[in-house]
């Protein structure tokens, strides 16, 4: 392989982060997946992605720019450096081995074989226990890690507010045009975020993650506590006085809701399990505020109410 460096097209001086982003450029580049009819595209992407390989490893790079190992992460000159003039070891003619004179230049006349072959090979010399097969002799290199998978999409979902409170699915169309139904999660609120597996961008160690943040909608007369949902209802006059039975919207759809005969503006009435979903997968409540509201023309009302006063004092709790 050439050199890491001017496959990847950066200089020595080079940072990781100058490293990681030439690679991900060139591998977006030269992805099989988009050079199908090129086959040399290929042939530079699997280059590109060993020299990546070699310089995302701080201590493989460091090996390569002292020389120690080539662009392949193969020992440099592995036999060198032993012996006299000639270099290398020479056969003993007579054994078939070596003998004490050739190793003349370590100025002893037995040298023992085994500490020899241990610095090349590992423990217990070629061949022998944690030899070449133990990671410490010829051969051996740092497993490449697995090639980045692509970026992230980020979506913003606008979800109605009844749509949320019931977990209605939401359609979604992804930036590759594919349409899918969304199932909101239970306890979705406002900045909840999904995270769809593999809907991503396409990357060398294939596709990134999309992540889907909800944001719900305003509603023009339901307001969300907490798990409850909460409504200001109108009655009139006459329904406050004598009780009646009156339709409620709620978000599951409109109901039947009793109110008792003198009851107020200010009174809170209950709706089990008309509320927001939980995470235990129960559901909150609707809480219904009345609201007296009298008759935009009030002249028949103060006619039928002539001759007669409410003689309490409603404020009376307040100290005036």
């Amino acid at each position: 392989m050439a050199d890491p460096y001017v496959t990847l097209g950066v200089p020595r001086t080079a940072t990781e982060k100058d490293i990681k982003s030439a690679y991900r450029k060139l591998a977006k580049e030269l992805h099989p997946d988009t050079n199908k009819d090129n086959p040399k595209a290929a042939e530079r992407f699997s280059d590109v992605t060993r020299a990546y390989d070699l310089l995302s490893d701080k201590d493989t790079r460091a090996k390569f720019d002292r020389g120690e190992i080539d662009a392949d992460g193969n020992p440099a000159m592995p036999f060198g450096g032993f012996g006299g003039g000639g270099g290398g070891f020479r056969p003993d003619a007579g054994s078939g081995g070596f003998s004490a004179r050739d190793f003349e230049g370590f100025g002893a006349e037995e040298v023992d074989l085994g500490d020899i072959f241990e610095g090349l090979f590992g423990r217990g010399g070629p061949g022998g226990r944690g030899g070449a097969g133990s990671g410490g002799g010829f051969g051996s290199r740092r497993q490449a890690p697995p090639p980045p998978r692509g970026g992230t999409i980020a979506y913003r979902l606008k979800v109605p507010f009844v749509d949320a409170a019931a977990l209605t699915p939401q359609r979604i169309t992804l930036s590759d045009g594919a349409t899918i139904d969304l199932k909101l999660p239970a306890g979705v609120e406002d900045g909840t975020q999904m995270r769809l597996k593999g809907r991503g961008q396409q990357g060398p160690g294939g596709a990134g993650d999309a992540l889907v943040t909800v944001t719900i909608e305003p509603h023009p007369f339901f307001v969300r506590a907490g798990d409850d949902v909460r409504l200001e209802l109108p009655v009139t006059l006459d329904e406050a006085v004598r009780g009646a039975k009156v339709k409620v919207p709620t978000v599951d759809g409109p109901v039947m809701l009793t109110v008792a005969s003198g009851s107020g503006s200010g009174k809170v009435l209950r709706l089990k399990g008309k509320g927001f979903s939980r995470k235990d997968g129960g559901r909150g409540d609707q809480l219904v505020t009345l609201e007296i509201q009298l008759p935009d023309d009030p002249a028949e009302l103060a006619s039928r109410l002539e001759g007669w006063s409410d003689t309490t004092n409603p404020r009376n709790r307040l100290g005036v």
